[in-house]
C-alpha cells in the first residue's frame, strides 16, 4: 500500500539539491526525446542557450520576454501569499492592456510623459478592478476564487476579441481584424536598447519585497495566509485585507498588460498577454513567493521560451515538439516540489500503513 506523508521542513541546501536532480533528470528524458527525432541532444541544448544568450540581440529578446513574466508573477505572489488562488492573471493583463489602450487611442495628442503615466494608472486600475470582482465575492460570500478568476480570463479575452473585430476595428486595415496602432506618444521609450519596462520590473521587484517583508499591510497579508483565526485574533480586518491584496495583485498584472500593449504590440490585441498570466502562476509557486527568486526564475523561464523558439528554426523542430521539451522540463521541476514536501512510504499491510501515519502525524489520503 502506498502512503503519502508530509515531510518535516527540508533545509534550503537539500531543497536546492532536489531541484538540481529534477533538472538533470528532465534533461535526460528530453535528451531521449530529441534523439528519437534524429537530433543530437547536446547540440540542441547548446543551441537553446545560444538562442537565449548568444548575442546582444538575443539577450534583449530574452529580457523582453522576462518583463511581463516578472511583473505578473510579483502580482500573483501577493495573492498567493494570502492563499487567495488568483488564476486570473491572464485576464487581468488583458484588461490592464484594454484600459491603457482606451487612454492611448482617445488622448493621443497629450504630451508623452503625461500620456504614459495616464496609461500606467489605467492599466493598474483595469487589472486591479478586474481582480476586485472575485475578491469582493470571496470576502462577501466565500466563493471559490479559483473558478471565478479562471472564468474571468475568458470574459476578458472575448471582450478584446469583440473590440478587435467590431467597434475598435481599424477602418484603414483593409478589412483585417485589428485595432489601430498607438501614436508614438503612447509607446514606452527604450533604455540600452530595451524598452524601460525592465527598469519598472526591477523597481517593482524591490518594492514588492519591501512591502511584503517590512510593512504593516504586508505582515497582515502574510498572517491571513497562515491562519484566518490568527488574523482575527490579531485584529486584522480580513475583508479589507483580502480586497487590498487582490487589487494589488491584479493591478500589477494590469501594469504588465499596459507595458506589453505599449512597448511590444504598440496596440491592443487578443495576443497581448501571450500566456504570461498562466506562466506567472508556475513561476510564483516555484519561487516560494519570494520577489528576488521570482526575478531570477522569470529570466530562466524567458530563456527557456526564447531558446525553444530558436531551436525551431535552427533544427526545423515543429513548434509542438519544442513545447514538449519545455513542458517536460517544467513537469520535472514541479514534480520536485512534491518530493521536497512529501515522501511516499510503501507498506505491505493496512496495519503497517496506519502505524506509519500515526507516527508521522500528517498525511495525504
Amino acid at each position: 500500500m502506498l502512503t503519502i506523508i508530509k515531510k518535516d521542513e527540508m533545509s534550503k541546501s537539500d531543497g536546492f539539491k532536489m531541484r538540481i536532480i529534477a533538472i538533470l533528470l528532465s534533461l535526460i528524458v528530453v535528451g531521449v526525446f530529441i534523439f528519437s527525432l534524429g537530433l543530437n541532444p547536446f547540440k540542441v541544448y547548446a543551441s537553446m542557450i545560444e538562442g537565449a544568450f548568444g548575442s546582444e540581440y538575443k539577450v534583449k529578446q530574452t529580457i523582453i520576454k522576462a518583463i511581463p513574466l516578472l511583473i505578473s508573477s510579483l502580482g500573483i505572489s501577493i495573492a498567493f501569499k494570502m492563499q487567495f488562488w488568483n488564476i486570473g492573471g491572464e485576464g487581468q493583463i488583458i484588461m490592464g492592456a484594454f484600459a491603457s489602450a482606451f487612454i492611448a487611442l482617445n488622448f493621443s495628442t497629450i504630451p508623452k510623459p503625461v500620456l504614459l503615466l495616464m496609461m500606467a494608472i489605467a492599466g493598474v486600475l483595469g487589472g486591479g478592478l478586474w481582480a476586485f470582482i472575485p475578491a469582493f465575492f470571496k470576502s462577501k460570500w466565500g466563493t471559490n476564487e479559483t473558478i471565478v478568476t479562471l472564468m474571468m480570463n475568458y470574459i476578458a479575452l472575448n471582450w478584446v476579441t469583440y473590440l478587435q473585430y467590431d467597434i475598435w476595428k481599424d477602418p484603414k486595415a483593409m478589412g483585417f481584424p485589428k485595432i489601430p496602432n498607438f501614436s508614438s506618444n503612447a509607446v514606452l521609450p527604450k533604455l540600452f536598447g530595451v524598452h524601460i519596462g525592465w527598469v519598472i520590473a526591477i523597481v517593482l521587484a524591490i518594492s514588492v519585497y519591501v512591502f511584503m517583508n517590512y510593512t504593516k499591510k504586508g505582515y497582515e497579508i502574510t498572517v491571513l495566509g497562515e491562519s484566518d483565526k490568527t488574523a482575527k485574533y490579531a485584529g486584522i480586518d480580513i475583508k479589507t485585507t483580502i480586497i487590498t491584496a487582490v487589487f494589488l495583485s491584479g493591478g500589477l498584472c494590469g501594469l504588465a498588460g499596459m507595458i506589453q500593449a505599449s512597448a511590444v504590440s504598440n496596440t491592443l490585441s487578443v495576443e497581448v498577454a501571450g500566456g504570461a498570466g498562466f506562466t506567472a502562476i508556475i513561476i510564483s509557486w516555484l519561487s516560494a513567493l519570494s520577489a528576488p527568486v521570482i526575478m531570477v526564475t522569470s529570466i530562466l523561464f524567458a530563456a527557456l521560451l526564447q531558446g525553444g523558439a530558436y531551436i525551431q528554426t535552427a533544427f526545423g523542430i515543429p513548434s509542438a515538439a519544442a513545447s514538449v521539451l519545455q513542458g517536460t522540463i517544467l513537469f520535472f521541476i514541479l514534480g520536485s516540489e512534491f518530493f521536497i514536501k512529501y515522501k511516499v512510504v510503501i507498506s505491505k499491510r493496512a496495519e503497517d500503513s496506519r502505524k506509519v501515519l500515526k507516527e508521522a502525524g500528517q498525511w495525504i489520503q
